[in-house]
This record gives C-alpha cells, sequence and structure tokens, in this order.
C-alpha cells in the first residue's frame, strides 16, 4: 500500500501516542493499577502499533509488535503472570517498536529477537518472531561508539582529521585529548594504522597513527579547536562540519557509505558501480577486494552514523512541531475572522462616505476583535505541560533502577499550559534536573532507613501560572545541599577564584556554572561537569530564570520561572539616536536618571553593578543628550546597566525571527515592528551581559 508523507506522519504520530500510552500502563501497574486495566491497555496500543506498522509495508515492525502482543494475549487470559522482569522487558520491547519507526537504520533486529525471546522466557511460551525486514538496517562494519555527554541545543556533527607530527608521545597526553573531546559530546574515533612500522622498528615515543574522529556536539566549532589548542602547531587537525540540526533542507536521508568514499577521494566512482554490481554487502565487498582500506570503511560508516543522529534529531523535532487543536477553538477563530470581515467591509463604506463617526466607532471595534483574534490564536498554541510531565516517569524509573534506588514521582499541575515553543525546549532543562534529583538528591534505601526516612525517595514536579510566567518546580526529599562544600569544590575545580567573596545567596547558583560537578568519578550519569549549566543555558534562552534552595539532610528545590509565550512579550521601548529598541520587561529592574560625571562605576544601593552606553555597544553616531537614562536589568545574579538616550515607555511586542543569518549575534533576540511601521531591535540581556564578561578591558567603557 503506497502511502503518501502527510498519511505517513499522521501514522507516527499515531504511533507515539499508542507507545506513550503502552508505556504509561506499564508505569501504572509498578505503581499498583489494576493489572487488568492496564494489561488491556498495553494489548490495545501493540495491536494499533501492529497495523500501522503493516500499513508503511514494514514487516519488520508489524511482525515484532505481533510478538509482543501474543505474549500479551496470554496475560489477559490469566495463563501469564504479569513480574517485575515482563514489565521491563516490555519497556524495552517500546523502545525497540520506537526506534524502528523514527530511526530503523539503528534499530538492530537482532535486538528484538533477544527482546522477544527473554519475553519467552519469562513467560514461558513461544511467539513467533518476524523481524526480517529490519535486518537491512544491519550495518556493514559494527563500529563502537564512545558515548559522552552532550548539552542540549542546535547539534552538529563534525570531522576531526588529527594526524599529530611523529614525536609527539614524549610530550603530549593523547589520553587527556580524547578525554576532552568526550567532554564535548558523543565521538568515535578510527585510527588509520597503515604507516606503523614493525615492533623491531617501533620508537615508542613516535606515533605514526593518524584519526578521522566523528563528533556530535552542540558546543559550537571553537569549543573543538581550544580541545586541540596545544596540538595545532605540531600535526595536522582539520575540523569539517558534516551536518548541521539546524539546516534546513527536504533531504533528510543519511549519505550512503559508498557516496561518502567517493566524495573523500577515497575510491573511484567507476569502483564503486563495480562494486554495487556485485550484489555483496558494500563495505566488506571494498574491503575485501582492496579498493579501500578497512579502517576507511569504518571511518566512513562512522561518518554515516555522525550524520544520521543530526538527521534523526532534527526529523524529531519537525514531527513534534504538530499540534492537535480542539474543535472549538478552531470553531470560534472561524467566527472571528468571519466578523473581522464584517468590519472590515464596514470600515471600506465608512471611508467611502466620508463618516468620521462611523470611523471611530469602527475602529474600536476592530481594536476589539484584534485582541480577541490574538487571544484566541495564541490559545491554540498552548499545550498542557501534563503532556510533558508524563513522560518522566519513564525517566525516574530507569535511572533510579540503574542507580538501585526507589523513587516515586508526584506531579501536581498537569493542567497549567504553556506556549508550544516554551514547552518544547523546556524539556531538556527539566531531563536534567530530574536525572540530578535522583541521582544526587536522593539516598539509597539503606541511607534513607538509617537515618529515619522511608526507603522510598519522592520527587515533586509540578507547575503553575503566576501572572504572565509558568512557575515549574522540581522538588526531591534527598540530602540535600551543604553550602559550604559546593563553595570549596568549586574553588578547587577553578570556577570560583581562591580569594573571592561569594555571598551566601549565591552559593547554590554556582552549580549551575559550565564545568561543576560534586562527583569525583565519571560514570554513565554524572561527573564530566556538564548537565546543570545546560539547565542555566536552557532557562536563560527562554527569558527565564532558576533559583534553588535546599536544606541538608531534608532535600533540594528548583523554582523555575519562564514567560507563558516567546510569540507576544511585554517590553521596555528606548531610543538611542534615533534608533528604537525593546528590552524585555520582566528583565527590567528599574530606571534611573544617569549622570556619569558622579562616579566611574554605578553605585545603586551600596550594589556595584557594571554598565555600558548602547550607542557605543552598537557603534551609533550622534550626540548625547544632556541628561540620559539607565536601565537596570537582568537577573539577581547576572545585572547590568543600559545608558539610553530616553525611556519611552511599555510596549507590546510581536517578536519576529531575525532569520538564520543572524543566529550567532548575541545581542538582539529578534525584531519587531512599531507602530508606525518602522522596525525595533530586541534586546537579549543575557547576551549583553556574556559580551560584556568577555571584554578585557573592565566592564566600564
Amino acid at each position: 500500500m503506497a502511502v503518501d508523507e502527510a498519511t505517513r506522519q499522521m501514522l507516527r504520530d499515531e504511533v507515539h501516542e499508542n507507545l506513550a500510552e503502552l508505556e504509561a500502563a506499564i508505569l501504572e501497574m509498578e505503581e499498583g493499577c489494576p493489572d487488568e486495566d492496564c494489561v488491556d491497555r498495553i494489548f490495545r496500543a501493540l495491536h494499533t502499533v501492529k497495523g500501522v506498522g503493516a500499513m508503511f509495508g514494514h514487516e519488520g515492525i508489524a511482525g515484532f509488535a505481533h510478538s509482543v502482543e501474543s505474549i500479551y494475549s496470554h496475560v489477559r487470559e490469566g495463563v501469564v503472570p504479569v513480574t517485575p522482569r515482563l514489565m521491563n522487558l516490555t519497556l524495552a520491547a517500546r523502545d525497540h517498536l520506537l526506534a524502528l519507526f523514527d530511526e530503523p537504520d539503528d534499530a538492530l533486529p537482532e535486538d528484538g529477537e533477544d527482546i522477544v525471546r527473554e519475553m519467552e522466557e519469562c513467560a514461558g511460551v513461544t511467539a513467533a518472531v518476524v523481524d526480517g525486514a529490519a535486518s537491512a538496517a544491519l550495518p556493514d562494519i559494527p563500529v563502537e561508539v564512545l558515548d559522552g555527554s552532550a548539552g542540549a541545543g542546535a547539534m552538529a556533527s563534525y570531522r576531526i582529521r588529527f594526524a599529530p607530527l611523529a614525536p609527539v608521545f614524549a610530550s603530549l597526553d593523547l589520553a587527556g585529548l580524547f578525554g576532552e573531546l568526550e567532554e564535548l559530546g558523543e565521538y568515535e574515533a578510527v585510527a588509520h594504522m597503515g604507516d606503523v612500522p614493525p615492533l623491531s622498528e617501533l620508537d615508542p615515543e613516535v606515533c605514526h597513527v593518524r584519526w578521522d574522529i566523528f563528533l556530535t556536539t552542540d558546543r559550537g566549532e571553537d569549543a573543538i579547536h581550544d580541545v586541540f589548542i596545544f596540538v595545532e602547531g605540531d600535526g595536522v587537525v582539520d575540523v569539517e562540519v558534516l551536518e548541521r540540526e539546524s539546516d534546513e533542507g527536504d533531504d533528510d536521508t543519511p549519505p550512503r557509505l559508498g557516496d561518502i568514499l567517493v566524495r573523500r577521494g577515497e575510491l573511484a566512482p567507476h569502483d564503486l558501480e563495480v562494486a554495487l554490481g556485485e550484489h555483496q554487502r558494500l563495505g566488506e565487498l571494498l574491503t575485501q577486494s582492496g579498493r579501500v582500506a578497512p579502517e576507511d570503511v569504518r571511518s566512513a560508516l562512522a561518518e554515516q552514523s555522525a550524520v544520521r543522529k543530526v538527521k534523526s534529531r532534527r526529523r524529531k523535532v519537525q514531527a513534534e512541531s504538530s499540534i492537535r487543536v480542539p474543535a472549538d477553538k478552531l470553531d470560534d477563530l472561524v467566527s472571528l475572522v468571519g466578523e473581522l470581515a464584517i468590519v472590515q467591509a464596514q470600515i471600506a463604506q465608512a471611508a467611502a462616505d466620508g463618516s468620521r463617526h462611523h470611523l471611530a466607532r469602527l475602529s474600536e471595534e476592530l481594536e476589539r476583535l484584534s485582541s480577541r483574534l490574538r487571544e484566541r490564536t495564541m490559545s491554540v498554541r498552548m499545550l498542557p505541560i501534563g503532556q510533558m510531565f508524563s513522560r518522566f516517569r519513564r525517566l525516574v524509573h530507569d535511572v533510579a533502577a540503574e542507580q538501585g534506588k526507589k523513587v516515586e514521582l508526584e506531579t501536581f499541575g498537569a493542567e497549567t499550559e504553556v506556549d508550544k515553543t516554551v514547552f518544547e525546549r523546556i524539556a531538556d532543562p527539566l531531563v536534567h534536573l530530574i536525572r540530578n534529583c535522583v541521582g544526587h538528591g536522593i539516598e539509597s534505601p539503606e541511607e534513607r532507613e538509617a537515618v529515619g526516612k522511608s526507603p522510598v525517595g519522592t520527587i515533586r514536579l509540578g507547575a503553575a501560572h503566576t501572572g504572565g510566567e509558568v512557575s515549574i518546580t522540581v522538588e526531591d526529599d534527598g540530602r540535600g545541599m551543604a553550602p559550604e562544600k559546593i563553595l570549596e569544590r568549586a574553588r578547587r575545580l577553578g570556577v570560583v577564584g581562591p580569594d573571592a567573596e561569594v555571598k551566601a545567596s549565591e552559593v547554590l547558583q554556582l552549580i549551575f556554572e559550565a564545568g561543576f560537578s560534586t562527583t569525583e568519578e565519571v560514570t554513565s550519569l554524572s561527573g564530566r561537569g556538564v548537565g546543570m549549566d545546560v539547565v542555566r543555558r536552557g532557562i536563560d534562552s527562554l527569558r527565564g530564570r532558576v533559583d534553588v534552595e535546599s536544606t541538608p539532610g531534608q532535600g533540594t528545590s528548583f523554582a523555575l520561572r519562564i514567560p507563558l509565550t516567546l510569540a507576544i512579550i511585554e517590553g521596555l521601548q528606548v531610543r538611542v539616536s534615533g534608533e528604537f529598541y525593546v528590552i524585555p520587561l520582566a528583565a527590567v529592574q528599574e530606571c534611573l536618571e544617569f549622570h556619569p560625571e558622579e562616579a566611574s562605576v554605578l553605585d545603586i544601593r551600596g550594589e556595584i553593578i557594571p554598565w555600558i552606553r548602547l550607542r557605543d555597544l552598537f557603534g551609533l553616531n550622534g550626540d548625547k543628550p544632556d541628561v540620559e537614562q539607565i536601565v537596570v536589568a537582568g537577573s539577581e545574579n547576572r545585572r547590568i546597566g543600559l545608558v539610553v538616550d530616553r525611556v519611552v515607555g511599555e510596549h507590546q511586542t510581536v517578536i519576529r525571527s531575525l532569520g538564520k543569518v543572524y543566529r550567532n549575534v548575541r545581542a538582539f533576540s529578534g525584531a519587531t515592528v512599531r507602530a508606525d511601521g518602522s522596525m525595533a531591535l530586541i534586546l537579549d540581556v543575557q547576551g549583553i551581559v556574556q559580551t560584556m564578561r568577555e571584554i578585557d578591558a573592565g566592564l566600564v567603557l
């Protein structure tokens, strides 16, 4: 059956919903939900996924879902009991089905066969496994992936060709260099060993190996060059961007192995055509025929895998960009559009008649309808945050099982609605916070019982509206944090200078600094100094803030405050040398007259605050007014004074994107159109603060 792309997307959404329902049913069974109801939900979800797989024409998906469904038919009949092992295997089956739909190239058929075989052993029944269609996704040559930690944001994959000069082992710690790469993200290194001499001629201080390294990270190209900063003069370091998550295009198909080898000049086009005509696995064929060295094939496969990761992530983001809208909201929008059409016709008639009285009345009516239309349109983009909360039950389950802990997740405020863009971008910071609570906050059952606590820890996740913001709370009843230990650790890591004074209220904020970690040993969960800084960056990008409170022995609470929407904001309009700018009102703390002759620094009630003239920052000409004004903006821990010619007043701002050309410009987060049709740029206060920190010759200009 031929399925068009629109239908495919609809079927994918159906699969995601059913697999989410399956996961929720499993986790509810673990919490004591009646087995019969949950088993029925699991069975229905598997049955639907099987049908969708058949509609896709994917026998592997349909066959695997049928195998698991067959086992659960015995569970429904009461022949097979529900055990913790069966529930864990069902979660693994759910993950495999999701991979078959979203990342078929990475979902190996052996994984499905192993899952079904273990489920059969657990249930004591036999189910037929049909996963043939997925076997085509088996890579030609398996390549080991070294898993590092990567932050949130726009991901990109890079190829790094690293060929150090021969006498490098005497002066360079290669293990440390690769360790720094591992901190940037997930990477894979392929060594070229063709120049290694026989053992009898080998000098242990001479390097004859070169590497192709494929790195997927959100840290940017500069961070990669920083890793190689001490070796770029002692060898070849070539960094090439393979794929960016932000790149737009119709082709999301991973590059083929042969195409990569031809593009890199390691295989002639004629040899590729000959190889493809011999009906063998391309990687094995090229290696056996001697046309390409084995390490070159492994290198090409690694490049293919790195690009596939970014393309897969982009496909997921694009798939999540659609939302379901209740019919009553659409009906309301259609009704408003009809009323607007009537008013527009009345305005045209009044203009033709020259009736100023009617024009004034119709202008008020148009303003009322426009306000209602804006509110209704924004409501269409609002999603209940509870849809996201349900995903974190699985996260808590998996991390707790890995740590040998018992943790329950309690949620409240699931009906709280946020804008779709906020909904999508808040997920990564919340993942890091919850993992931190489970991994670092909650103690082991033995530790909890030793101090008189319940062996089962609790994490509370909730949301509520507070004015024009949404407040999200993540708290645990674990061991809490000791400020003195955090400060001592920060000094050891160089996050804080040895003699720097840190206020008590700022100590806990140090956990959000890049490179900070309280864990000495690197594990799969923590210890690399990344994670909590991702939370800060993610919240800053949403123009929000995060506060933390902790009581040793009782627990820790994180409070996130973010705007309800990123499409419309309340702003403070300012003027500088004939140009207009908008500062988000949520970041504005106060406005004052500015008298620079009084002091070289800004002293506000005993606090020294750095300041800068926007006309100097942006290179604007024109004479300064006799009396300037200063807007103090930022968060509690990052404040700055922005000197302007005049504060115009509050302004409701509809944000327009600046486009990809300006995506690396720190000072601006967007633009808006003023009432007279001119444009005003929206200032990114946090970006300006970061820029100021990087100015070498002081903060005051």
